[in-house]
């Protein structure tokens, strides 16, 4: 089946290697992409599969004519990917107003708006499948990534919401996961601009894995991950909604989800022993007359 997608930020890392592996594939994809002459080799490769459009996904107005020149090209959007984005390093502490506000205008605020402006279009084909690629980070702390692991948070739960409303219109939601994969989220990661030195022991194992991401060995390919949501979005019948991608994110994510039934279990022991509160309202007294001091020592 042929399925005409709309996938943002195809510059480079998962996006470029999904546009590549979908067109590889057989199917039409608007790519987007801040500057689309970092798109003109996917272009070349696959001429007629590949549409490049530009997308500063910050800016409302290129959001709804990316959508609009997307539908009005292929003839519909089938498949949605939000995966643009980008990261900021620094502790909550340091990070700014403006810095989390920027940070969660490109995780949260962009892809909720391409939510809205393709969920008409499916509703009215009476299909569509929304991929918001998220994280680990998605359900685990990273001391120095505050910011991102709080948008990624967020785009869980709109994504666990929305799946919720637009499942009795035939549409399809799914929670990409990544775990480590050779991506330049690390070489492109932003810094705040105040720096607190209480923090450096903390954070800093943190920066020196994300910074070297791209050329760690250890990493999986973007292609194998784009490989994962292709076959993904084709499967057929229930598939689950949070979907992790690499062994590293499967081993992480059990060790957090362990995490959390201890937790749980330790809440609700505390909350069972914890004696209740006294009344602020005494207790009418009782017999003839009010209560007076004992006279005992």
């Amino acid at each position: 089946m042929v399925r005409r997608w709309l996938v943002t930020g195809c510059s480079s890392g998962l996006g470029r290697a999904l546009a590549a592996a979908a067109a590889r594939a057989g199917h039409d994809v608007a790519a987007t992409a801040r500057k689309t002459a970092d798109l003109d080799d996917l272009v070349a490769a696959w001429p007629g599969r590949i549409l490049p459009i530009p997308l500063e996904l910050r800016d409302a107005a290129q959001c709804e004519e990316a959508v609009r020149v997307a539908a009005d090209l292929l003839g519909g959007i089938d498949v949605l990917v939000n995966n643009a984005g980008a990261g900021l390093f620094g502790a909550v502490e340091e990070v700014s107003d403006a810095e989390v506000r920027d940070q969660l205008e490109t995780l949260v605020v962009g892809p909720w708006r391409l939510v809205r402006l393709v969920l008409p279009l499916m509703r009215a084909q009476g299909h569509g499948h929304i991929v918001n690629v998220s994280s680990t980070a998605g359900r685990m702390p990273f001391p120095g990534l505050g910011a991102y692991v709080t948008g990624k948070h967020a785009l869980e739960g709109m994504s666990r919401t929305l799946a919720a409303e637009v499942a009795p219109q035939g549409i399809r939601v799914t929670v990409i996961e990544p775990g480590g994969f050779a991506t330049r989220y690390g070489a492109s990661l932003a810094e705040s601009v105040r720096r607190l030195s209480v923090y450096s022991t903390v954070t800093a194992e943190t920066l020196r894995g994300v910074r070297g991401m791209a050329e760690n060995p250890d990493m999986g390919r973007p292609e194998d991950c784009a490989a994962q949501v292709l076959g993904i979005v084709g499967a057929d019948g229930a598939a689950p909604l949070r979907i992790p991608i690499g062994d590293d994110a499967y081993a992480s994510l059990e060790a957090v989800e362990q995490a959390s039934r201890e937790e749980l279990a330790a809440a609700r022991a505390l909350t069972r022993s914890t004696p209740p509160r006294p009344s602020a309202t005494p207790p009418p007294a009782q017999g003839h007359g009010p209560e007076r001091p004992g006279s005992g020592g």
